[in-house]
C-alpha cells in the first residue's frame, strides 16, 4: 500500500456548508427562546456543587469505558494497541470533535493511531464505525424500551422511535447484503480495502458481543447518570429513566451534520427533550449549559494538555489532516 503523503485542496461545497448552516440556525432559535425565557438558575451551595463535580467523574469514568469498549474493538479487528495509548486518543479524539467541524476529533483517532501502530487507516476507521454502530444501536433501543414502558412524556414520541428502529432495521439489512456481497466478490483491491473496512463490524457478532454490548450499556446508561446528577444540582425532577431518554435524544441529535461541538443540535435537543418532560424553562436552559460544561469541558482540556505533552502539539496535528488525508482510504 503506497504512503505517500497527497496533499489535498478542496473548494466549499454544498455538502461542507450544511453543518454550518444548520448550527447558526438552530443557536439563532436556541437565543431567540432564551431571551423569551426566566433567568437561568444556577447550583450554588456546598451539596449542588459535590453534585456537580461527581458528575464530572462520572463523565470521566464513562470515557474510560470508552476507552476499554474501543481497545476491545481494536482487538478484534488484530490491531496490537496498549490501553493507555488507546485511552489517551479517545480523550483526543473527544477534544477533536469538541474543537473541530465535522467530527474532526474522529479523523485524528485514525491518523494517530494509524501512526502509533502502523496499522492500514482504513481498518482503523472501520474499529469506529463499529464503535458508532454499537451507540445507535444502543440509544435506539433505551428510546423504544422508554416509549413502551411511558416514561414521563416520553410515549408521545414513541412513533418517531418506531420509525427510527425501521430505517436502521433497513439499513442493518443492507449492511448484511454488503457483507455477502463481499464475501463473494473477486474484485482485488476493492475487495481488500471494503474487507478491511467492515473487520470491527462483522466482529461485533462474534465472541466478544456480550462484553462490548454490556460494554456500551455501561457508557450511556452512566452518561444518563450524569444528565441526573446535573439535574439534581438545580432541582430539575428527573429520574435517572428520563434522564437516559434525553441522553439519547441529544446523542441521535448530535448525528445531524453541525459546526464544532455539536452546535445547535445538541442544544435544540436537549431543550426539546425538558420541554417533554416539563421542565421548568429557566432551569431548562442552565441545565443545558452545565451540561455542556461537564460533557465537553474538563475533557476538552485534558485532550488539548495531551496533544501538546503526547502528540507533538497543535500544529502537527493541523498538518496532518492536509497532507494525510488520502492515506485513510489508500
Amino acid at each position: 500500500m503506497s504512503t505517500v503523503a497527497v496533499p489535498v485542496t478542496r473548494r466549499p461545497t454544498v455538502r461542507h456548508l450544511i453543518g454550518p448552516v444548520v448550527s447558526v440556525a438552530l443557536l439563532g432559535a436556541a437565543l431567540w427562546w432564551a431571551l423569551r425565557q426566566p433567568a437561568p438558575r444556577w447550583p450554588s451551595g456546598a451539596s449542588s456543587l459535590s453534585l456537580l463535580a461527581l458528575s464530572v467523574l462520572v463523565y470521566a469514568g464513562v470515557t474510560v469505558l470508552r476507552g476499554l469498549r474501543w481497545h476491545a474493538i481494536l482487538r478484534g479487528a488484530g490491531v496490537q494497541a496498549s490501553i493507555g495509548e488507546v485511552q489517551a486518543v479517545i480523550v483526543v479524539g473527544y477534544m477533536g470533535n469538541t474543537v473541530l467541524p465535522a467530527r474532526g476529533g474522529d479523523l485524528l483517532r485514525i491518523l494517530i493511531m494509524g501512526e502509533r501502530t502502523g496499522y492500514p487507516r482504513v481498518t482503523i476507521l472501520g474499529t469506529i464505525i463499529a464503535e458508532r454502530l454499537l451507540d445507535v444501536l444502543a440509544l435506539l433501543a433505551i428510546c423504544l424500551l422508554l416509549a413502551l414502558v411511558g416514561v414521563g412524556a416520553v410515549r408521545s414520541i414513541g412513533q418517531l422511535c418506531v420509525a427510527a428502529a425501521i430505517v436502521l432495521a433497513v439499513g442493518t439489512l443492507a449492511l448484511l447484503a454488503s457483507w455477502r456481497w463481499i464475501g463473494a466478490s473477486r474484485r482485488g483491491r476493492l475487495r481488500g480495502r471494503l474487507v478491511e473496512l467492515t473487520l470491527a463490524s462483522r466482529n461485533l457478532l462474534g465472541p466478544q458481543t456480550k462484553v462490548l454490548v454490556a460494554l456500551t450499556g455501561l457508557v450511556w446508561v452512566g452518561e444518563g447518570c450524569v444528565y441526573w446528577l446535573v439535574g439534581r444540582t438545580i432541582g430539575i425532577g428527573i429520574d435517572l429513566a428520563q434522564a437516559c431518554f434525553l441522553v439519547a435524544v441529544s446523542s441521535l441529535a448530535a448525528a445531524i451534520p453541525a459546526g464544532p461541538g455539536y452546535a445547535g443540535t445538541y442544544d435544540a435537543a436537549i431543550q426539546l427533550g425538558l420541554r417533554a418532560l416539563r421542565a421548568g424553562a429557566g432551569r431548562a436552559l442552565s441545565f443545558g449549559v452545565l451540561v455542556r460544561l461537564v460533557v465537553f469541558g474538563p475533557i476538552t482540556i485534558v485532550g488539548l494538555v495531551l496533544v501538546v505533552v503526547r502528540y507533538g502539539g497543535l500544529a502537527s496535528l493541523v498538518k496532518a489532516p492536509r497532507t494525510q488525508v488520502a492515506q485513510v482510504i489508500g
